[in-house]
Formats: C-alpha cells, sequence, structure tokens
C-alpha cells in the first residue's frame, strides 16, 4: 500500500518513514503542507498521515481542499493539540480518524491498518483471469493446485496487472506507485521484478503472460 506522509519534523518524518517502510508500505513524505496538497491531489494514495501543524499550509487546509478536489483517499489527523474541539473539526472537515501526539509506533500502525480496511473492504479479496487467482490476504499466486506466496513488491506488481488485464501500464506508473516519489531505485527495477513474475507464472502453469511494449510498459495478456 502507497501512503503519504506529511509531517514537518524532520527526524520523525524520517523514523516514522523508516517503520512504514518496514511494516511494507510504500510511504512519500513532504514536508510542509503546500507539497502535501500538491502530492495528495496528483497521487493515488492508499492512505494519507496528516499532521494538523506544518508550515506553509496547515494540516486542516490542506485536508479541506483535498476533500473539495475529490480525493477520497482515508486521511489521518496527526496533532499535538488533542482536544475535542479539534477532534471535532477534523472529522467534520473529512478526516476518517485522528490521533494526539505523543503517540505508539503500535497505535499508529494499527490506526492505518483501520482506515485503509475501508477502502480495501470495497475490492475483492482475490482478483482472477484466465486460470490465474491472486489472494490479496494470503499474498499468493494460485493457479489449479500450485500456489506461490509473492514478495511485497511483486505482490503489488501483480495487483496491478490483474486489477486491469490487457491494459498497458508503463514503466514510470509502476515507478511511482509501487517505489514512490523519494525511491533511490534505478527505473530498470520494473524489468527485473516483471522477469521474476514472469518465471513464477511459467512455474505454476498460468495461461496468461505480462507482454512488454518496448519503451512503453507491460501488459497481462492470454498467452498467445
Amino acid at each position: 500500500m502507497r501512503l503519504l506522509l506529511a509531517e514537518d519534523e524532520i527526524e520523525l518524518s524520517k523514523a516514522l518513514c523508516t517503520i512504514l517502510k518496514h511494516n511494507n508500505y510504500t510511504v512519500d513524505a513532504a514536508l510542509n503542507g503546500r507539497d502535501a496538497l500538491e502530492m495528495g491531489l496528483a497521487g493515488n494514495y492508499d492512505g494519507i498521515i496528516l499532521d494538523i501543524m506544518m508550515p506553509e499550509l496547515d494540516g486542516m487546509s490542506v485536508l479541506r481542499t483535498l476533500r473539495s478536489e475529490g480525493v477520497t483517499s482515508p486521511i489521518l489527523i496527526l496533532t499535538a493539540k488533542g482536544e475535542l474541539e479539534d477532534k471535532i473539526e477534523g472529522l467534520d472537515a473529512g478526516a476518517d480518524d485522528f490521533l494526539s501526539k505523543p503517540f505508539q509506533m503500535g497505535e499508529l500502525l494499527a490506526r492505518i491498518r483501520a482506515m485503509t480496511r475501508r477502502k480495501s473492504d470495497f475490492a475483492p479479496g482475490v482478483l482472477s483471469f484466465e486460470n490465474l487467482t491472486l489472494d490479496r490476504a494470503a499474498y499468493k499466486l494460485v493457479c489449479g493446485d500450485a500456489e506461490l506466496r509473492l514478495g511485497n513488491k511483486e505482490f503489488q506488481m501483480m495487483e496491478m496487472l490483474l486489477s486491469n488485464p490487457g491494459r498497458l501500464i508503463s514503466t514510470e506508473e509502476f515507478m511511482e506507485r509501487i517505489w514512490g516519489n523519494d525511491s533511490e531505485s534505478e527505473i530498470n527495477v520494473v524489468w527485473v521484478y516483471i522477469s521474476y513474475l514472469r518465471k513464477k507464472l511459467t512455474s505454476i502453469g498460468a495461461t496468461v503472460e505480462i507482454k512488454a511494449a518496448r519503451g512503453v510498459g507491460y501488459t497481462l495478456s492470454p498467452k498467445s
């Protein structure tokens, strides 16, 4: 899952990003409200963690603008205030949840899981195409009696392909969605993971293949 973290305290932002990535989230970080707004409007995030007290544009203004522009990503508000009036204001403005600083990391992770569950509740638990099925809960590819577990990034790529069979997905779209804006990975990492997935599809006898459009992207299609 891809998250946007808007937190202006640099050391806290770095620490949160490290822990979230360790828990298999892809994280884009914004250190001020204006950047958070631009990234929130431009990106397709599974969840947004938004600090209220930020320079350039406060979190409440960012929240209101995102909602007024039709952004439906679940949003968790972080604040040092913790007063009832602020919670009411944030929830009325469209926040999904509210967490006061200081907080335990375990609670933040639980809140993130809870708020992103709202979005996943509307998504099927399995994705299927031809004789291939992706079990989203177990991170497994299933084909007949054969099954194998995917790593986090393999799973995310397969999820994108199976959610859009027949549609060309660009290398840049994979990079932005899975590795994030702040990734230091080279773009050829996409080809490396596509190679992994092709081998796994062959190993379980899938009747689909990942086809490449040179210099453009990849699509999941029935085998020729």
